[in-house]
């Protein structure tokens, strides 16, 4: 069974947040590092994994994506420090 994510991005500096989702996290994440990700996250350097969920199915991913895009920021880093409190960049194998 295919997995899908629902993943959040930061940049270096941990001032800015992307939400987005997938089903190959890997071949995503190096998309964005290319700069082939989004405009948003070329433009504003945001790369670094800091969270992510994984869902049996793609509508699932989408509408967790959908859902924690309309949360307020502080709601959405609360969400990421229970379970990366340094605000780690995450490795994929």
């Amino acid at each position: 069974m295919t997995k899908h994510y629902c993943y959040i991005l930061s940049n270096k500096n941990r001032t800015v947040l992307y939400i987005g989702y997938t089903d190959n996290l890997k071949r995503r994440l190096s998309q964005h590092a290319k700069g082939n990700g989004a405009v948003f996250t070329k433009k504003y350097s945001v790369i670094e994994l800091i969270y992510f969920e994984t869902f049996n199915s793609i509508k699932e991913a989408k509408n967790r994506e959908k859902q924690l895009k309309n949360w307020h920021k502080e709601w959405k880093w609360n969400l990421v420090k229970e379970t990366n409190p340094n605000l780690e960049t995450v490795i994929i194998n």
